[in-house]
């Protein structure tokens, strides 16, 4: 992208590809705790009505490989650019790990929700999860043992998706990090924002399947690629100010 001012509003949408090298597994790792559930049972509604505890028994694991994981260059680039770029920029994430906070990330936007995040599925009041979670727990708001992850479910509607169609029609630039561009709605934003005027870059360990959406591609690890596009950009930024 050339001639950048560094006012552009740049809005970032991340998936499991950047978590993955901090050891934190896809749904398509061979070996992954995923493997080891039906999804349909672990992530669904239908599947906690069915058997809660095992729901949290899952959940309960992946908090525990969150809680024990640490963000990697990645995270630490995309933390680094919402500091240091002039304009705004905007993190929308797939990933339901706290990774982005804990490189020193802010105004993140979960759009699948969190794993340290627990929700009433009584009364919607949301808590801090502890590490373990269990069907009978209480509410702390209503007493109901109705205690869920606060985490959106195939088949739930994500989290603040008008603040992000508002945020995608009103940016400059677009870049998906790390997504498969196979679940929807997030598998559309390069479209939406494209449409709206924005440039849009994939940077992916491998062409996702939405890989014609964008106007450029960048290929490699996140852990490398993704510093060394921060870095461009904010060098771009710097000449520019030196003139």
């Amino acid at each position: 992208m050339q001639g950048l001012s560094g006012n552009e509003f740049i809005v970032i949408l991340t998936g499991a590809g950047l978590s993955a090298e901090s050891g934190l597994g896809t749904f398509r790792d061979k070996d992954g705790l995923w493997t080891r559930y039906d999804l349909e049972e672990v992530a669904t509604p239908e599947g906690f009505a069915r058997n809660p505890a095992l729901v949290h028994e899952f959940y309960n694991a992946r908090r525990a490989n969150a809680r024990a994981a640490q963000p990697n260059a990645g995270h630490q680039a995309l933390a680094r650019l919402q500091r240091d770029w002039p304009g705004d920029v905007l993190i929308v994430t797939q990933n339901v790990d706290g990774l982005h906070e804990a490189a020193g990330a802010q105004g993140l936007i979960h759009m699948h929700g969190i794993l340290d995040g627990a929700l009433c599925a009584a009364c919607g009041h949301r808590w801090t999860a502890p590490a373990v979670m269990a069907p009978q727990d209480p509410c702390p708001a209503c007493a109901a043992p109705a205690t869920r992850p606060d985490i959106v479910w195939f088949g739930e509607m994500p989290y603040q998706m008008e603040e992000i169609w508002f945020a995608l029609r009103q940016c400059d630039l677009f870049v998906a990090i790390g997504t498969s561009g196979t679940v929807y709605p997030a598998a559309a934003f390069a479209q939406d924002a494209g449409r709206a005027g924005a440039h849009c870059i994939e940077i992916n360990a491998e062409p996702s399947a939405v890989t014609q959406d964008f106007d450029e591609v960048i290929l490699g690890p996140a852990s490398q690629t993704v510093p060394d596009w921060v870095a461009s950009l904010l060098a771009q930024v710097t000449r520019k100010a030196d003139r």
